[in-house]
């Protein structure tokens, strides 16, 4: 099963803001047994967000998922873009736009707001694609959105950190269903990935295993972690022992 991440914000490609949604997409989908293809990443321009969209598109993955741009702001525009690039219109989602009223009547209660009263710019958030379902946002005050198109799935998320993996955790992965791999990571102690290198792929095709590699520290302190991901504990454990059988000194850091 193949995805594919688009995160979407100025923030982020000014540099301003460090893109940790899509590290966390990524780990999550990979745990669900897909494999992330490629991450993109554009600013908050309809042209490039719906560029983007078209060209992952073309690429036909199982699964897409959009982060950022769902605000009330008139740079909040991902929905608008996406919709161009799926040639459908936007449409007032009446269940959104009650969850929206819902969470601005919270938020008022508590004194985080001034008002509870919806205005267009609140109301822009209850605006989903056409042929769309709305994700409840348990969080914030902007849903989530999930479209069908072709053999894709396109989830849509919010771009505040907290909002996105609430959706992510309570409606998308939920409905991906999938595989989860389990994981484990060692910390291998090897300086010179050139050196364990055959050894590694040797594992990953005798069991089956998938084994990612990154050099650690400097100098006298360098290491190598491996995390490995498997089916189910059995597989992991065979990966370890064919590890240790052929000489790899390691400890485990974290199951």
């Amino acid at each position: 099963m193949i995805a594919e991440i688009i995160t979407v914000g100025d923030e982020l490609i000014t540099g301003n803001t460090i893109d940790k949604n899509a590290a966390y997409i990524a780990k999550r989908l990979y745990e669900h047994g897909y494999i992330v293809k490629r991450i993109t990443t554009v600013g908050d321009d309809v042209g490039e967000i719906r560029r983007a969209v078209l060209e992952a598109l073309i690429r036909a993955p199982d699964v897409i998922i959009i982060s950022g741009g769902l605000g009330p702001t008139h740079d909040d525009v991902t929905v608008y873009a996406v919709a161009l690039a799926l040639g459908r219109d936007l449409v007032l989602s009446e269940q959104a736009l009650e969850w929206i009223k819902e969470k601005y009547r919270e938020l008022y209660e508590k004194g985080f707001v001034d008002t509870p009263e919806i205005n267009e710019a609140r109301k822009k958030m209850a605006y989903i694609i056409e042929g769309s379902r709305p994700l409840k946002n348990s969080v914030g005050a902007a849903p989530g959105i999930e479209i069908v198109h072709g053999n894709t799935r396109i989830f849509i998320l919010p771009g505040m950190p907290s909002e996105m993996r609430s959706i992510l955790e309570e409606h998308v992965l939920r409905s991906l269903g999938g595989q989860q791999l389990k994981a484990i990571k060692l910390k291998l102690f090897s300086r010179d990935e050139s050196i364990v290198a055959g050894i590694i792929s040797d594992a990953t095709r005798e069991v089956g295993t998938r084994i990612h590699s990154s050099p650690k520290g400097f100098g006298k302190d360098a290491y190598i972690e491996l995390i490995i991901f498997g089916k189910n504990e059995e597989e992991i454990e065979k990966t370890v022992r064919f590890l240790r059988d052929k000489g790899l000194k390691f400890e485990i850091v974290k199951k």
